[in-house]
């Protein structure tokens, strides 16, 4: 298949995936913070809730979330792309399978948003399991994305 993207562009593409990667890590963990605080929210009183209150903690953790999930979906379908466009192939292994399945545990967890905003707590604890192990694939995603990359530019 011939791409109409020049073959001087081509190897500069694979480390678009592995930079938006490291940004969502980062704000991964930034609504992981946001988020709780707004658990915290939820328990406070008095004083200590509208200051709470005022930091705008669910606003923000569901705009985070909601970019995450965005840049998640096109971060994987990007990778693979550029992937498949590099090389006329996939590599299945383990960061691909690893990628796919958080891209869905992203889905799952953005989800029960709803679900959350009707006071349902299994819904809160399934959230907050699900982003756990996800912000623990996300780590190990980032050291195996590492050795890719560092393969590239061996070969660059």
């Amino acid at each position: 298949m011939d791409s109409l993207i020049p073959e001087s562009i081509k190897p500069w593409l694979n480390f678009g995936h592995p930079l938006l990667m490291w940004v969502l890590l980062g704000l991964a963990l930034y609504a992981g913070y946001t988020g709780m605080k707004v658990r915290k929210t939820r328990s406070a009183t008095g004083e200590e809730k509208k200051e709470l209150v005022q930091g705008q903690f669910r606003t923000k953790h569901f705009q985070i979330g909601s970019f995450l999930l965005a840049g998640m979906v096109l971060g994987t379908i990007g990778g693979m792309s550029v992937t498949y466009i590099n090389n006329g192939k996939l590599f299945v292994g383990p960061h691909l399978i690893v990628g796919l399945g958080m891209t869905g545990l992203i889905a799952v967890s953005a989800s029960l948003a709803p679900v959350m905003q009707k006071g349902k707590d299994w819904a809160r604890y399934t959230h907050i399991a699900a982003n756990t192990l996800l912000v623990g694939l996300f780590a190990w995603q980032a050291l195996t994305g590492m050795d890719i990359v560092k393969r590239i530019l061996d070969n660059f």
